[in-house]
């Protein structure tokens, strides 16, 4: 039997810190051609890639990739909890950049 994870409750967490991030990067949300750039730029840093982009050298690269960090952690929340049949939902913040990340990807 699996553990009791509060699903929602992570997802809140990582939400917040999602928010957090943004705000100290200074991400408008509503500004769709920003998080799309945002998105595209999370897209292009993983791991093995040559970017240099994606080294966290600077205070302002570290939080990106703590951002796109968390994006991942969010990622696996909601598909664990949809491996228990649980639906787990992120805010509006989160919305806006899964939507980004989703039309970016070529998936939406």
């Amino acid at each position: 039997m699996a553990a009791f994870e509060n699903y929602a409750e992570e997802a809140r967490r990582i939400e917040r810190e999602i928010a957090r991030h943004a705000a100290i990067l200074g991400i408008d949300w509503d500004d769709e051609v920003a998080v799309h750039a945002l998105a595209r730029e999370a897209l292009a840093c993983h791991p093995g890639s040559e970017s240099t982009d994606c080294e966290p050298d600077t205070p302002e690269r570290r939080a990106k990739m703590e951002l796109f960090g968390l994006a991942q952690l969010m990622l696996k929340v909601m598909t664990e909890s949809a491996g228990e049949n649980i639906v787990t939902h992120g805010g509006p913040t989160w919305k806006a950049f899964a939507r980004a990340l989703w039309r970016e990807s070529g998936l939406g």
